[in-house]
């Protein structure tokens, strides 16, 4: 192989390093995982309500609410961030009566963009 050659091979190689690496480096995070799950239908409150992402999240900008179907927020507004798994977020709830509840979240990913989202969960009388 001529020194060219190599240099062109390594050039590609360098090229489609780079093009691959944006999608890796700058991935926001995303939910992944929630309690209750998203759209479940449960017979009786839960005590809390935690989100999981898949990556960290920043300790800074973060929220979690717990929406009843009139819009009233209905969670007890103690949002924690565990201390040993920070891409965990949960906040208590009073003892829910039966109805449809969202549950809202914001974030900042590590690579600094706020990530919004929410999802639904619903209380039925046994």
């Amino acid at each position: 192989m001529t020194h060219y050659q190599a240099n062109k091979l390594f050039s590609g190689f360098i090229l489609l390093t780079a093009l691959a690496m944006p999608s890796l480096s700058f991935a926001h995070a995303k939910m992944v995982r929630s309690s209750p799950d998203q759209n479940a239908v449960l017979t009786e409150s839960p005590k809390q309500v935690d989100v999981w992402f898949d990556d960290k999240v920043g300790t800074e900008y973060k929220a979690l609410a717990v929406i009843d179907s009139k819009g009233v927020r209905v969670d007890n507004k103690d949002l924690v961030q565990e201390t040993f798994d920070s891409a965990h977020l949960y906040t208590t709830v009073p003892l829910l009566p039966p109805d449809t509840y969202t549950v809202r979240y914001r974030v900042v990913s590590i690579d600094t963009h706020i990530v919004t989202g929410k999802y639904q969960f619903t209380i039925k009388a046994p």
